[in-house]
């Protein structure tokens, strides 16, 4: 079976740079109809999108552009917003524009038929797969995949830790780990992905009562301030006047409960900052999950995800 990725993750590869190389090569691609990838230079008045193949251009008619995009189902914008990004297509033929120029014909929609057929109408809920991130949303992120198919993945599957925003723990273009959360009837995919980024214990285990680490502050309540460690472990501290949601700051860890899963926390100091996201750990990033408990074994509560 053809490794169906998302969007981005073939354009640099030895296959589709040998493929790239030549009329000849395009033609081999051609007869055999591989998954090529390469940039969108513009998208035309009529939506059709001009790829560049190197040896020549290519065009992507706009009723291939994309699934749903003839019925309507799929806007146009879709189109649009591939412009200056990479597209995976298959050729279809080849062409002489009105200066005798020779030019390749592409379909984007037919490799996405494909993969929806070959790869992921197989899918099955606790499937772990690579994704990428294209679009953010206050309820949560698109991400691409197979191929420029998106997938949602609500805000409260993103992280243990509670974030405001998707755009606090990615950037569009992140190249994550997901695993499938759900199928609906119409065979519509729902991502997650706090399960592949540890335990309580997987995140607990590294910190030492004493020692004073970074934090940010995730929420502040009457009764005490959150303070995410890892983003899947928050911490409580008591309330203090000036602290605020999305501050940095360095805590001093007082105590680890893993029965109540609990860290106690003494803010040292809580300040602004722009420090860069640092890489997700990912605990799990291939294969299937059944079932993942979150919490301790002696803990009173138990969190877990059953697939």
């Amino acid at each position: 079976m053809k490794n169906y990725k998302p969007e981005g993750r073939l354009i640099s590869t030895e296959e589709n740079k040998k493929y790239l190389s030549g009329a000849c090569t395009l033609r081999d691609a051609f007869h055999s109809k591989a998954i090529l990838e390469a940039r969108v230079m513009r998208c035309d008045a009529e939506h059709n999108l001009h790829v560049d193949l190197g040896c020549m251009s290519g065009i992507i008619p706009r009723n291939e552009g994309a699934i749903g995009i003839e019925d309507g189902s799929v806007r146009d914008i879709a189109l649009i917003s591939r412009v200056n990004k990479p597209v995976a297509f298959i050729i279809t033929g080849f062409e002489a524009d009105e200066n005798g120029e020779t030019y390749a014909l592409l379909s984007r929609r037919k490799v996405q038929e494909e993969c929806m057929s070959e790869y992921i109408s197989r899918l099955s809920a606790g499937d772990v797969i690579p994704a990428t991130v294209s679009h953010l949303e206050g309820f949560g992120v698109f991400c691409d995949i197979g191929c420029g198919i998106s997938a949602l993945m609500p805000i409260d599957s993103i992280s243990v830790s509670r974030i405001p925003h998707p755009s606090a723990r990615f950037v569009a273009g992140n190249r994550i780990f997901a695993a499938v959360k759900s199928i609906d009837e119409s065979g519509r995919i729902t991502l997650t992905h706090k399960e592949l980024l540890g335990t309580w214990e997987q995140n607990a285990e590294n910190l030492i009562v004493g020692e004073t680490v970074p934090g940010i502050v995730r929420s502040v309540e009457k009764y005490g301030i959150f303070v995410e460690l890892a983003p899947n472990l928050a911490g409580l501290a008591e309330f203090s006047d000036g602290v605020e949601a999305g501050s940095h700051a360095s805590v001093y860890i007082k105590s680890i409960i893993p029965s109540k899963m609990k860290v106690k926390l003494i803010i040292v100091d809580s300040f602004d900052a722009d420090y860069p996201s640092q890489p997700l750990k990912y605990f799990i990033d291939s294969g299937h999950i059944d079932r993942w408990i979150y919490s301790p074994e002696e803990s009173d509560k138990q969190i877990e995800t059953v697939f």
